[in-house]
């Protein structure tokens, strides 16, 4: 899910290379993994439930279990391997995807998002340490009252010979289920579409039940 497109530099991955796993192209790559059935829950976003493209459709590869591959940035470390994931994508650089984790107990659940808000945080930083010649910058835009609470950030990630993309990520939890949303695209915090994906975000947890 564009989770993903790849970044212009020595193997590090930027939030739109994890969302896609590739720039520009038409249709979601779809992972070899199993998908499961159309009747497991939890529900997963629709294409028209992302935040609009100015000129493209969105489009969806199926609900697919397991970890997304690649794992997406910032957050794709910790993702376990009864993970859930759906990519999106569309006609040109903007990519997104959804990985859903259902846990044992609330409390697990609870530890697992603060966990990936954790990551999340120390995003930034990690990837300059990995990378001298990428400058990544972040932004936390505050948390969002819909079920148990879910959290936005904004990530932009320069390089030294051009590139610029922005990500948006979200970690939402409904008792025992957390889910994570990210998007991506060219561009800087100028280009990131904060409100609709906080609109997302919100219909995103909605949904998990």
């Amino acid at each position: 899910m564009g989770e993903i497109m790849q970044i212009r530099a020595r193997g590090i991955r930027t939030t739109v290379a994890a969302l896609a796993a590739v720039a520009g192209v038409a249709a979601v790559a779809v992972p070899a993994a199993a998908a499961t059935p159309a009747s497991a829950t939890p529900r997963f976003l629709e294409p028209a439930e992302l935040p609009p493209h100015p000129t493209s459709p969105w489009y969806a590869g199926p609900v697919t279990a397991g970890q997304p591959d690649p794992l997406p940035v910032c957050v794709g470390e910790a993702l376990p391997s009864i993970a859930t994931h759906r990519s999106y994508g569309t006609e040109f650089d903007t990519n997104a995807q959804q990985i859903t984790v259902v846990e044992r107990t609330v409390q697990r659940a609870k530890d697992f998002a603060a966990l990936l808000r954790k990551d999340i945080a120390g995003c930034a930083k990690k990837l300059m340490e990995q990378d001298p010649d990428l400058t990544a910058t972040q932004k936390s835009y505050g948390r969002l009252n819909v079920e148990e609470g879910a959290h936005v950030y904004g990530l932009h990630t320069a390089s030294a010979w051009g590139s610029s993309d922005i990500g948006l990520f979200s970690v939402g939890r409904d008792g025992r289920t957390v889910t994570v949303v990210l998007w991506g695209q060219m561009g800087n915090f100028q280009h990131a579409q904060v409100a609709d994906f906080k609109k997302t975000t919100v219909t995103a947890v909605n949904k998990l039940y």
